[in-house]
C-alpha cells in the first residue's frame, strides 16, 4: 500500500496536521496510524480541557507564536463546528508578597505575547473574581477557556476522513525502513511504503524518531499528573479557573483549580515521575521503561537539581494530607474530606542529554521524516497552529 505521508499518532496534533495536509493539498494519500483502538487515548483524552491564552511562555519562541495562532485558529474551528467551548477567563494568584515580582512578570510577558486587558488584581479585587481564594495579589486573564479537548479531536478525525484521509486503528508501529525512494512503514498488522513519515507519537516520540534518526539526544520522560475532584458541596468554592503563581525554574504550572466544561471542579495536578509511559497510576511500572528514564544522563542531572521539588511532589502523590495543604495555600476552606480521586494524565516531557528540560515545541528533520518530539501543553490549544508548522515542512518535499 503506498501513500504519499504517513502519520503516526492520532492525538490532537497528529490529527490536525492531517487535517491541514488534506486542506492544503487534498489529492496527496494520507494514512493516520495509532496502537490504539480510539483515537486520543493519551495526552489528549487525559488533559484538564483548558484553552490556555499564550500567557506563560517566552515571547518570539514556537510555544507563544504557535499558542496565540493556535487559540484563534481553534475558537474559529470550534465556532464553525458547534463545538461547545467557554471563554470563562482565570485568576493567577500571589499567595505571598515574595511571589508579586514573577506575577508581575508574567503580566509583563503576557502584554508582550498580545494578550490585551489583562488586569492586575489587589488582594480586595481578587474576591470579586473568586470570593473564597487566599492572596495577596494576581492577573485576571480574560481569554482563557475551558472545552472538551477528546471531542474537538474526533471532529478533526471526521473531516480529515470526509477530505479522504484514512485513519488505522489498532496498529502499532514497529519498525520503519528507510530506501533511497523513501520508506517502508511496519506495524503489527501490515506495512506501508510512504514518502515521508511524520512522527506525532507523543509518549513514544523519541523511540519512532529512532527508526530514521540512530543519534538523537533526547528523551521523552514521563510525568504523570494526578487530580482531585471537589465533591459536589464544595464546589461553590470555585467560579472559574484559578492557578497560582508558577517557579519560573520547573516547566509545570502548580496544582490549581479547574472548572470543567462537561461540568465539576478539578484539582491539581502533581508532577511525579511515571514509572512506565502511559503510567495513569502508581502501580503501573514497566521496568525496562523505568531504567530508561533513571539512566538517560539528562534526567540525573534534573533530578540532582530538582530533588526537593520532586521529593515535595511525590510526598504529594502519596499523601492526601500534603496534597489538600498545597491546595490550601489557594483555597483554605478546602479540607481533606472534600477531595475526591479523580484522574490522572502522564505529560511526554523531553529532556536533553545536559539535564535541560526541553521548554519549547522541538522538530527534528531528516530526509525521511519530520519529527514532532516535544509537544507539551499548550499543545491541544495550539494544535491546529503546530499543524500548519507541521505541514509546511511536509509540503516543501512535495
Amino acid at each position: 500500500m503506498k501513500y504519499d505521508i504517513v502519520i503516526i499518532g492520532a492525538g490532537i496534533v497528529g490529527l490536525a496536521t492531517a487535517l491541514k495536509l488534506k486542506n492544503k493539498r487534498p489529492e496527496l494519500k494520507l494514512l493516520v496510524l495509532d496502537k490504539e483502538e480510539q483515537i486520543a487515548q493519551h495526552q489528549t483524552g487525559h488533559n484538564s480541557g483548558v484553552i490556555h491564552s499564550g500567557l506563560y511562555y517566552k515571547p518570539g519562541s514556537l510555544k507563544a507564536t504557535n499558542c496565540i495562532n493556535g487559540y484563534n485558529q481553534l475558537l474559529d474551528f470550534c465556532t464553525k463546528e458547534e463545538i461547545r467551548f467557554e471563554l470563562c477567563g482565570k485568576i493567577v494568584v500571589a499567595t505571598s508578597d515574595e511571589e508579586i515580582p514573577l506575577m508581575n512578570n508574567l503580566h509583563v510577558r503576557g502584554e508582550q505575547n498580545g494578550l490585551t486587558d489583562l488586569k492586575i488584581l489587589g488582594k480586595e479585587e481578587l474576591k470579586e473574581y473568586e470570593p473564597h481564594v487566599n492572596g495577596v495579589a494576581g492577573i485576571y486573564v480574560p481569554q482563557t477557556g475551558i472545552i472538551d479537548y477528546k471531542q474537538v479531536a474526533e471532529r478533526y478525525a471526521l473531516r480529515i476522513k470526509e477530505k479522504g484521509g484514512e485513519i488505522n486503528l489498532g496498529e502499532k508501529v514497529i519498525d520503519i525502513k528507510t530506501s533511497e525512494t523513501g520508506c517502508t512503514v511496519v506495524s503489527n498488522k501490515s506495512s506501508y511504503d510512504t514518502k515521508l513519515v511524520v512522527n506525532c507519537a507523543g509518549l513514544y516520540s523519541d523511540k519512532v524518531a529512532q527508526f530514521t534518526q540512530q543519534k538523537i539526544d533526547v528523551r521523552i520522560i514521563p510525568f504523570r499528573g494526578e487530580y482531585y475532584e471537589l465533591n459536589p458541596e464544595k464546589q461553590y468554592l470555585v467560579k472559574n479557573l484559578i492557578y497560582p503563581v508558577p517557579d519560573p525554574n520547573f516547566p509545570f504550572l502548580g496544582v490549581h483549580f479547574t472548572r470543567m466544561i462537561n461540568g465539576g471542579i478539578e484539582a491539581g495536578p502533581n508532577a511525579v515521575l511515571a514509572f512506565r509511559r502511559e503510567g495513569y497510576s502508581k502501580s503501573k511500572i514497566n521496568l525496562k521503561e523505568l531504567t530508561e528514564s533513571l539512566m538517560w544522563p539528562g534526567f540525573q542531572k534534573v533530578a540532582k537539581k530538582y530533588w526537593k521539588t520532586g521529593m515535595g511532589e511525590m510526598y504529594r502523590s502519596f499523601s492526601k494530607v500534603a496534597f489538600t495543604k498545597a491546595l490550601q495555600k489557594l483555597m483554605p476552606d478546602i479540607e481533606e474530606k472534600d477531595l475526591v480521586p479523580g484522574g490522572a494524565g502522564v505529560r511526554a516531557q523531553a529532556c536533553d542529554r545536559n539535564g535541560g528540560l526541553i521548554d519549547d515545541f522541538l522538530i527534528l528533520e531528516n530526509e525521511y521524516a519530520v519529527n514532532v518530539c516535544n509537544a507539551p501543553s499548550p499543545a491541544a490549544t495550539s494544535s491546529l497552529s503546530i499543524g500548519e508548522t507541521v505541514s509546511e515542512l511536509v509540503l516543501k518535499r512535495f
